[in-house]
């Protein structure tokens, strides 16, 4: 039969649609300019902002600048395999990393891609890098510890699960030992860790690895590693990737740690990217956005409430600080955006006072609600002691004559302070926190000479495992400072005091 000029019309039309349906809406620009890790495409005028940019020969970009004419890019790799008049095409999907239970114990870079040779990472689940933070109604407060296992932290700047504590000082004053410290104890406490490295020399980060390994605390902790040898742009986005790695088991319902080692070189790579894709400059150079750029990777830590699961992220940002200078511009806006910081001292750490932490000016704005009540209790008057005795000791250089009492406040400062110290990588279960605190501020160290308060410390764990387990596993138990509790600390402590004399301290 022959065929009709309206059936053909027909099928025609019917291929039309068909075509329609499966067609691809892909935008493709050229490249008119690259060097630096930055690409400027002319073209892509329907591309989003922070779309993956296909660049060919399996080369990503991020479109970091949406302009009138042009796009500027983050080059996601080599920018060396791309050359001007390239094809670029968009592809519809926002910069994801790889997310799971799969990168748990594994060395990733910034995009998620193995760095430790032990294989491909078998997950199929993505998570976007940048997402916009949990909103107030989505949030619970912050009231559950996250213990770190570090004396002065647990006692003075608790830290709760869900909160952001920044941790800053000068360089070399024991801020990357406070966090993979915190990081190890949190073995069999279910929390999963996140350790982003920005800007790090990599045989540093192979040696905290190396260190997490011996300790076991790779079995619940991820390092994301963008290296000083890494371009700005992989720099830039870590912390991002380490964040969203860290909220798939927050979303979960489970609790997760992220350290972002450290925000100085993230700003520092973020405003190499800003003035190479031309942003205009603001102050020290930096782009006015600068704040926005912490503020929003941190405020994506939070603990969330039973509706949403119930789950956690905390942050423990970095910030590394020149001559002691907290009041410079990056470091304000970090302190600014955070729950409290933790202040380390070069003059302590080299006085031999370590962790260095200065207690005057470190604070927690959860305080006690981050602690068992236990330990809130006798931890009471022991920053008002040792400011007390700060203020004393100073005063102290310039006279002799003292009177009893002024002694006695300086002997018990002294002792506050030495048994605040404590050796690195040696996190401490926190019913033993609790009884050797209690031993300084009740007064069962100040007949004990200085010098020998570390080997009081020591014997006193020893006495607790051995002769006392009790005495912990009542605390723990009743979590709260109980008539009971005191009763059977003070006897433990004065019976280990009678079988280990330590001599008198001298006045």
């Amino acid at each position: 039969m022959a065929t009709t000029s309206s059936e053909i019309t027909e099928i025609i039309k019917a291929q039309i649609k068909g075509f329609r349906g499966k067609a691809e809406s892909v935008d493709v620009g050229t490249v008119v300019e690259v060097g630096d890790g930055i690409a400027r495409i002319y073209g892509l005028a329907g591309c989003m902002a922070s779309e993956l940019l296909d660049f060919g020969r399996g080369v990503f970009g991020l479109a970091f600048n949406l302009e009138e004419d042009t796009v500027s890019a983050i080059v996601l790799g080599d920018y060396t395999e791309i050359k001007e008049g390239d094809e670029v095409r968009t592809t519809g999907r926002i910069a994801e990393v790889p997310v799971g239970d799969a990168l748990v114990g594994r060395v990733v870079d910034t995009l998620g891609r193995p760095l430790d040779g032990k294989g491909p990472i078998a997950t199929t689940e993505t998570r976007r890098i940048d997402v916009v933070a949990p909103g107030v109604i989505l949030r619970k407060n912050v009231d559950t510890p996250l213990q770190t296992g570090i004396k002065v932290i647990d006692s003075i700047t608790p830290i709760g699960r869900g909160q952001r504590e920044l941790i800053i000082g000068d360089r070399q004053t024991g801020k990357t030992a406070i966090a993979i410290d915190t990081i190890i104890n949190q073995k069999g406490q279910g929390v999963f860790c996140v350790y982003v490295a920005v800007g790090q020399k990599e045989s540093s980060v192979a040696k905290i690895v190396a260190t997490l390994e011996e300790h076991g605390a790779m079995d619940h902790t991820t390092v994301v590693i963008a290296g000083a040898s890494d371009p700005a742009t992989m720099q830039y986005l870590a912390p991002y990737s380490g964040s969203a790695i860290g909220e798939f088991f927050r979303d979960a319902g489970k609790d997760a740690l992220c350290v972002y080692d450290d925000l100085t070189k993230h700003a520092q790579a973020y405003r190499q990217v800003s003035l190479l894709a031309r942003r205009p400059p603001g102050r020290e150079a930096y782009p006015g956005d600068v704040f926005y750029l912490h503020s929003r990777l941190l405020e994506r830590a939070a603990r969330m409430n039973e509706e949403n699961g119930g789950g956690s992220l905390t942050a423990l940002p970095i910030i590394e600080t020149q001559a002691n200078d907290i009041a410079a511009y990056i470091p304000a806006n970090v302190i600014s955006i955070t729950d409290g910081q933790i202040y380390l001292e070069t003059d302590l750490f080299n006085a031999g006072v370590r962790p260095a932490m200065n207690t005057g000016l470190s604070v927690s704005r959860v305080g006690g609600d981050a602690q068992i009540r236990a330990m809130s209790k006798v931890t009471g008057s022991m920053k008002l002691d040792l400011g007390q005795y700060r203020e004393l000791a100073a005063f102290a250089q310039f006279g002799s004559d003292l009177d009893k009492a002024t002694l006695a406040q300086l002997r018990r400062g002294e002792r506050l302070v030495e048994i605040l110290k404590q050796p690195q990588y040696q996190p401490l279960p926190v019913e033993k926190q609790i009884v050797i605190i209690f031993s300084g501020t009740a007064g069962y160290l100040d007949d004990v000479p200085r010098e020998r308060v570390a080997d009081f410390e020591r014997d006193l764990y020893r006495w607790m495992d051995v002769q006392a387990p009790q005495v912990g596993q009542l605390i723990l138990k009743e979590r709260k400072w109980t008539d009971e509790v005191e009763k059977a600390a003070r006897a433990m402590i004065e019976e280990f005091k009678k079988a280990n004399p330590y001599g008198e301290a001298k006045a």
